[in-house]
């Protein structure tokens, strides 16, 4: 089922805290809910579709649709890490399209910074996934995974530090106009490259931030989006893959991205070259670079050269991404950074982002997600979006 053209994303909220010790998650899910649909000009009476994701508490969307109040005739808690929330919008455009719903609420919260969660820290044993048990022994952790493919990807390609690091210097050039990023400073190759080692190669510029916080979206039918009298933004493609170990035959040198990014492209019917900004996940800064090469906006071994030199700052460069500050200076709520990514790239097609980085006659974008380790499982999701 084509979903183009079917729903707009009438409301779109980000929770404006970085840190929460005396919220719980539930009451950051209502905050965010509530935000979002008084950015829609909704209320919580208008919503009959809810979409979460592992980060909702208790048993999810049902635990949170009591708490909300909500009435639903439809619910999804597909879990596919920090591109669920991407893959909530598909799906809610395939639920309106079908009848399903009318108003589709999409919630993401956590608190890991306050619980001092960062990611670093080997991970307990969940005897119930299936790959636990061979990965435990060698003391897995997130960045040590996305270090093995940024290490994979220099090896092969020759990509350097100091192109990884312009990664970060895009973020940073962005994030000083955000006064909610967590890190404002303007930083140079030369910053991140004397920041502490963390997983070699990968250094602490390298790696994004760890908020409390949280966001949320509101998907309609274009009929209601268009009496709420808010700028129209569409929904003309989407896609949605997964990448595992692949029965002990690992391949580092690309992410699902590859696959969601082809259907979306195919779906909207345009190619990489025609989208004007692109929110991109940016858990570490290799995560942005392999995404770029595997949806297409650069050859497979050139995502170095691509990201060097300020291509990716707004106003200056060639495409760009993340200019809230993305999840390496702005936040990256719940170790999920999914749902920001969305939000962002609803502000280019508004026209509302920070004058300094807001691309002019912004009528295409994509937003992309990645959940889960790059170097082994994940999910990826992929939306391009339209102004209409």
């Amino acid at each position: 089922m084509s979903i183009r053209g079917k729903v707009c994303i009438a409301g779109a909220y980000e929770h404006p805290t970085r840190k929460a010790p005396d919220n719980t998650v539930a009451q950051l899910h209502a905050e965010c809910a509530r935000g979002a649909l008084a950015d829609a000009g909704l209320s919580l009476r208008d919503v009959d579709g809810y979409f979460c994701a592992g980060d909702a508490p208790g048993l999810g969307a049902l635990s949170m649709a009591d708490y909300l109040g909500l009435h639903c005739r439809h619910i999804d808690s597909t879990d596919t890490g920090g591109s669920s929330y991407l893959v909530h919008v598909s799906h809610a455009a395939q639920a309106i399209a079908a009848g399903k719903c009318n108003v589709a609420l999409i919630t993401l919260a956590g608190r890991p910074r306050s619980d001092a969660s960062s990611g670093t820290r080997p991970q307990g044993s969940k005897p119930n996934v299936p790959d636990d048990p061979f990965e435990l022994p060698y003391g897995v952790v997130t960045v040590n995974n996305y270090a093995l493919v940024a290490a994979r990807h220099m090896h092969d390609w020759g990509t350097t530090p100091e192109q990884l690091a312009w990664v970060k210097v895009a973020a940073s050039m962005h994030a000083q106009h955000n006064p909610q990023a967590m890190l404002r400073d303007v930083v140079t190759v030369a910053d991140v490259l004397a920041s502490p080692l963390i997983a070699d190669p990968l250094r602490r510029m390298d790696c994004c931030v760890v908020s409390d916080g949280g966001g949320a979206l509101v998907v309609t039918r274009p009929e209601i989006a268009r009496s709420l009298g808010q700028a129209l933004v569409s929904l003309r493609g989407a896609g949605e893959a997964l990448k595992g170990h692949n029965g002990g035959r690992v391949d580092l040198s690309f992410s699902a991205a590859a696959w969601s990014g082809r259907t979306a492209f195919d779906e909207a019917g345009i190619t990489p070259a025609d989208i004007q900004y692109a929110s991109i996940y940016d858990s570490f800064t290799i995560t942005v670079l392999m995404q770029l090469e595997d949806l297409g906006f650069c050859a497979k071994g050139a995502g170095g050269r691509f990201v060097a030199d300020g291509n990716l700052i707004a106003g200056v460069g060639r495409l760009p991404i993340n200019t809230d500050g993305g999840g390496l200076c702005n936040n990256h709520p719940a170790n999920r950074g999914g749902m920001t990514k969305v939000i962002e790239a609803v502000r280019q097609l508004r026209g509302t982002a920070h004058p300094s980085v807001q691309v002019k006659n912004c009528a295409l974008a994509l937003a992309q997600g990645l959940g889960g380790h790059l170097g082994s499982r994940h999910g990826s999701a992929t939306l391009v979006l339209e102004r209409q």
